[in-house]
């Protein structure tokens, strides 16, 4: 097991692009299984979660191959239904693949998902939405499995909750069904209207792209498909905010500042810099930074995915600031680490006081979840002495080459076995 080794208080300076989003790419990886042939997916990122998800393919009769970031995916003989618990229980997207499967062959059996700790994150939204298509679920030893007795049938489906994971499901269900189906308070988030982009590519019909309501018209056939995944905006996210705790000058390129507003102008009203062009940022901190409050939204609202990073920066701020979060009971882990770094934070119920502080100190944490390990590395940068973060694989599930990439802004980190 990796851990990452961290000396902090220097400025970050220079160029960071950032790599595609893994929250897109899982369910473009997983929409190949509706169509027989070769697809194409352009800006793949290499993560240990786009690995597990091209593994589970590969159990299921699928065939990929890489060159660079481009990935090519033939699902023509597809032998397979089931995918089991020993690649699922790793990661939580792998609920993805059963929406297409059932679509295509009638069955399938998933099992259910595992992946970060941060709260119970059920499946009932998925499961609710296929029996309103037609699907006959039972839950068995730890699996779905779902059946259509001659294929799914279009349906309205509500989510009480926008669901992104989710949506996609349903979406990728309800294009090989017959009739149409309507999925009301649909997730609007950018990496489900990629989704829908691959999908019309394929021959979907479904009207309604970035929007709460998406109307589906069934097909009885799709096509392979060439698609571009979009821009990480989490990890676009994550180096804004570094050089707001660690200071700097960065341009942040190969990315979408429309995905962003809300973090745009919270960090705007922090007292950085930002200028924006059509595909990079410019983010500076040119004073200290000032507190603001930040709530949790679906989108476009303020992402869960930032919050651990965010409240790090205002563990620096002027003043008092309160953090609340709406979309996830166990989002908090990350605070009992930051507070062995000096941070001074309370919690109360699903919301964190924030004292701002003069400077963080290194010290020996360890990653809890995905989005806590990267909000420990944007602490460590600004802290004074060395900052040891074991756990650093649930890092490796979301951030491409997050060592090099620091490094070439002028950070000191490495990499060490435990």
């Amino acid at each position: 097991m990796n851990k990452l080794i961290i000396e902090g208080a220097h400025k970050l300076q220079g160029e960071v692009r950032i790599s595609g989003a893994k929250n897109a790419a899982l369910p473009l990886i997983a929409a190949t299984l509706l169509a027989r042939g070769w697809h194409t997916i352009h800006n793949v990122p290499d993560l240990r979660d786009t690995r597990t998800m091209l593994a589970l393919l590969e159990t299921l009769g699928a065939e990929w191959k890489r060159e660079s970031s481009t990935l090519l995916v033939n699902t023509d003989s597809l032998n397979n239904f089931e995918a089991s618990y020993d690649l699922v229980k790793t990661m939580r997207a792998s609920i993805l693949v059963l929406g297409p499967l059932l679509a295509r062959m009638g069955k399938t059996r998933v099992s259910l998902p595992g992946g970060c700790a941060i709260g119970a994150r059920p499946i009932d939204f998925h499961l609710q939405g296929l029996k309103n298509l037609g699907a006959t679920l039972a839950l068995e030893e730890g699996y779905v499995t779902a059946s259509a007795k001659k294929h799914l049938t279009g349906g309205n489906v509500y989510f009480d909750v926008p669901s992104v994971t989710g949506t996609e499901n349903i979406l990728m269900a309800a294009v090989l069904a017959k009739g149409e189906t309507v999925i009301k308070n649909a997730a609007r988030e950018p990496e489900v209207s990629n989704l829908v982009d691959m999908l019309i590519s394929m021959g979907a019909r479904i009207d309604g792209r970035g929007t709460d309501r998406l109307t589906i018209q069934g097909v009885t056939r799709l096509k392979p498909a060439e698609i571009t995944t979009i821009p990480d905006r989490i990890e676009t996210g994550t180096y804004l905010i570094a050089v707001g705790t660690a200071g700097g000058e960065v341009s942040v390129t190969h990315c979408n500042p429309s995905h962003l507003p809300s973090l745009i102008e919270k960090l705007r009203s922090a007292g950085l810099i930002i200028k924006e062009s059509e595909n990079s940022l410019f983010v500076s901190r040119p004073a200290k930074v000032q507190s603001i409050d930040i709530k949790t939204q679906p989108y476009p609202g303020f992402p869960t995915d930032l919050q651990a990073q965010l409240m790090v920066l205002m563990t620096l701020a002027n003043g008092l600031s309160v953090i609340t979060e709406t979309i996830f009971e166990n989002r908090f882990m990350h605070v009992a680490e930051l507070k062995r770094m000096g941070a001074e934070i309370k919690i109360n119920g699903n919301s964190a006081i924030v004292k701002g502080i003069k400077q963080l100190k290194g010290a020996r944490v360890m990653a809890t979840d995905l989005r806590a390990s990267a909000s420990l590395v944007v602490a460590a940068l600004a802290a004074h002495g060395v900052t040891e973060i074991s756990r650093i694989y649930h890092l490796e599930r979301g951030y491409e080459d997050i060592v090099g990439k620091l490094q070439a802004l002028g950070a000191r980190v490495r990499k060490e076995q435990e």
